[in-house]
Order: C-alpha cells, then structure tokens, then sequence
C-alpha cells in the first residue's frame, strides 16, 4: 500500500488528488470541475470568468508517482464571464480566437513536493497557439472516497499565474490616465473531481 506522501503526490500529479493503484487512470469529471480565471479591468477592478467545458485524463502507477501524466483539455468557446458582447469578443480573434484555436490543453512534465501538503505540477500549457511551461501550485488534496454509486473519488485545488502577451493575446487599449483596459497577468483558480476508471 502506498503511503500518504506517496498518495499526494500522486493527487497533485493529477489534480484530482487521488491514489492511485497501478497503472490506474482517472477521469476528470466536468460537472464537478471549475476552472475559473480573473484579469484586471481598467486598473480598477477584477473581472472573473469560467470555462465551462473541461476535460481530462491521468496515468500514473503507484510504483511510479511522480512519472504521473495528466492531460487537460478546455473549450475556450464555452467562455462565460456573465456578460454576452465580452463574451463574444473573448471568443474572437482579439483574445483566444476559437475559430482558430478551438482547445487550450495542459499536460504535465513533472511533479515536486513544495512544502507540507503542497505540490507544484509542471508542464506544457498550449492557449491561442503558442506553447508555454507552467507550473500550477496545488494544495486542499483530498483523499479517495467511495460514492454513493461505488465509484472512487478524489479531488484538489490549483493556481497559477500567467501572462496572455506570453500567449500572442495582445488586445488591450490604454487609457488617458496612461492604464490599461485589459491587465495583462492573470490569475487562474482550478478545482478538480475525478472518478478513477
């Protein structure tokens, strides 16, 4: 039996904070998965958004916890910031220009411990084109629990920072005061559910 170090890493590997047995894969589930960003507007405030369809995957043997591969893909068309027009000029060719680049996707490289109860999962995140490393800072890993309908359960919570000029995202207008429309650093919040297979 693995133990409980040997089980985070494996849930920080993921994102779904589970243990995983050999060989075991687990799928992210999206009913139960946010990944939720937030960017300065007009230097005044934060304007946050959802991603409404997530997908993903991991693989990963208990002998082997920190070669787990996780691979995540969103639909940047089910953008949802609660308003339809900035919506859809999110969706256009000024920001992640979906009609393009229909998926941004994740897939890690490596796993490191960071600390009691926490982990940095490193790897490729691939948005509007253009491929960037990243390093998510995972922490809440929960363990494996058994559902009401016999299936097996875990879960974690991830953030990260990142630049869209890193990214080919480049719209912005500058104000009279010198500040910008649309910050250019943005804060990504993830929480993941998966069932493992």
């Amino acid at each position: 039996m693995m133990n409980h170090v040997t089980r985070c890493i494996v849930a920080a590997a993921t994102l779904a904070g589970a243990a995983s047995a050999a060989a075991a894969t687990w799928v992210v589930d999206p009913a139960h998965t946010s990944v939720q960003f937030a960017i300065r507007h007009m230097m005044v405030s934060n304007v946050r958004g959802e991603f409404t369809n997530v997908t993903g995957s991991v693989e990963g043997d208990e002998a082997k916890p920190t070669e787990a591969v996780l691979q995540v893909a969103i639909d940047p068309a089910t953008v949802n910031t609660r308003d339809k027009k900035r919506d859809d000029h999110l969706r256009g060719p000024d920001f992640f220009d979906v009609a393009n680049h229909p998926a941004i996707t994740f897939k890690s490289k490596s796993i490191a411990a960071a600390g009691p109860g926490a982990f940095k999962v490193t790897g490729d995140l691939t948005m509007h084109g253009v491929t960037k490393e990243i390093v998510l800072d995972v922490t809440d890993v929960t363990p494996a629990i058994t559902d009401p309908f016999g299936k097996t359960r875990a879960g974690a919570h991830a953030t990260t920072k990142l630049k869209r000029k890193d990214f080919g995202i480049n719209w912005s207008k500058t104000m009279d005061n010198g500040g910008l429309v649309v910050g250019d650093e943005v804060t990504v919040t993830v929480d993941v559910e998966a069932i493992k297979q």
